[in-house]
């Protein structure tokens, strides 16, 4: 993982896993957002969820996600859909944190609720 903000002036990236990736049912939201390229996280394991997967900080062998070049405001939009708060980011659902992509670092949304008992998923993807 790697610092936890952006530099001034970069374009941030967002790596998504779930309901956000092209052909699921959230990723009207990135319609607006630059699609750069799939890429597989070792420094993230998804956990099957039910209706949707939650990622946490964990070593794996590689899971799928999208990458995405956003504007502050569909950051923001975004920051609202997956209850991220970033004044008490371990109180929603998600907060989120850097990542490395093969397309620089990327946000990417983790689950803060406990995930026991819940399927991993520490190669590919969900569903």
């Amino acid at each position: 993982m790697l610092a936890p903000a952006l530099s001034i002036g970069r374009t941030p990236l967002v790596a998504v896993y779930g309901t956000l990736k092209r052909g699921q049912r959230n990723h009207f939201w990135l319609e607006s957002a630059d699609f750069l390229g799939s890429d597989r996280l070792t420094s993230a394991t998804l956990y099957d969820l039910g209706p949707f997967p939650g990622a946490k900080s964990e070593p794996s062998r590689g899971v799928e996600v999208e990458v995405f070049r956003v504007d502050a405001a569909l950051l923001t939009e975004l920051d609202r859909l997956e209850d991220f708060r970033p004044r008490q980011p371990h109180a929603g659902l998600y907060h989120r944190a850097i990542h490395a992509t093969t397309f620089g670092p990327a946000w990417l949304y983790l689950y803060n609720p406990e995930i026991a008992g819940c399927k991993a998923i520490r190669q590919g993807g969900w569903p």
